[in-house]
């Protein structure tokens, strides 16, 4: 699993039939400090995610296996929306406190 936050969507007119209906997402690799770290991917949202929010997504054959993307032709999936994180301790991050 990967953190990353949500920058933005990906919208797609044409696209492999099994594709349809499924959400992109465009998200940038995070550090536990919760800054970008220059990696970007375009990802199918499994949960419902949204702009600016911190998740954690999956890759590779890991990513084809979630309820919204088995058996489809994928690389990137976010599975889950982060609530907060801490490091020894430490808050490092609280949704809805991002400053």
């Amino acid at each position: 699993m990967n953190l990353a936050k949500v920058l933005g969507r990906v919208v797609s007119s044409r696209k492999e039939e099994s594709l349809e209906g499924l959400k992109l997402l465009l998200v940038g690799a995070a550090g536990p400090d919760g800054e970008l770290t220059g990696t970007v991917v375009v990802a199918v949202d499994a949960v419902g995610a949204g702009e600016g929010e911190y998740v954690l997504y999956a890759s590779g054959s890991s990513a084809r296996q979630t309820a919204a993307t088995d058996g489809k032709p994928v690389d990137a999936v976010i599975m889950a929306i982060v609530d907060s994180w801490d490091i020894e301790g430490a808050e490092r991050y609280k949704k809805g406190r991002e400053g």
